[in-house]
């Protein structure tokens, strides 16, 4: 088995939809960023690459390729899906933390935890999802960025060429 740690950070800015997890959230402001700015699938796929040995998504997916200027973090996630089940790994489990002041995401956090388990083709129990806050400390709290923190592991199919 193999473990992973992604982490990701976006300041938020307005008039930008709020995508967290592939799941659209209905706010008058985003997160900025190059693609969709999704905080969860970009350290969701730093957690995948990191447990294969894979280097990082800036990496795979640099934010100074205009091919990737707004596309969605779910296609993104799906490329780095099939670079690990490629390599011979399978996602056995994963735990995500998203940090931020707002929007409150415990009401969408089933909603982000089915998505994540059908982008990994994972049963959905091997997915966990906990919303926190920041206790109004530092750019977070503030509610000038969110931040997610997530750990996989692999398992090996046998399958490595």
């Amino acid at each position: 088995m193999l473990l992973g740690i992604g982490y990701d950070i976006h300041r938020l800015t307005d008039n930008r939809k709020l995508i967290m997890g592939g799941i659209l959230f209905d706010t008058p402001y985003g997160l900025y960023g190059h693609s969709d700015a999704d905080v969860v699938l970009h350290a969701v796929c730093d957690a995948l690459l990191g447990a294969a040995a894979m280097g990082d998504i800036g990496e795979h997916f640099p934010d100074t390729d205009q091919r990737w200027k707004g596309v969605s973090s779910q296609i993104i996630t799906a490329s780095v899906v099939a670079l690990v089940n490629e390599k011979g790994y399978s996602v056995n489990n994963i735990d995500v933390n998203i940090i931020a002041e707002r929007p409150k995401v415990s009401s969408r956090k089933y909603d982000i935890k089915e998505n994540l388990a059908k982008l990994l083709n994972v049963d959905s129990g091997r997915v966990n999802i906990k919303a926190k806050t920041n206790e109004g400390l530092d750019a977070i709290g503030r509610g000038e960025a969110i931040v997610s923190q997530v750990i996989v592991s692999l398992n090996e199919n046998n399958q490595n060429p």
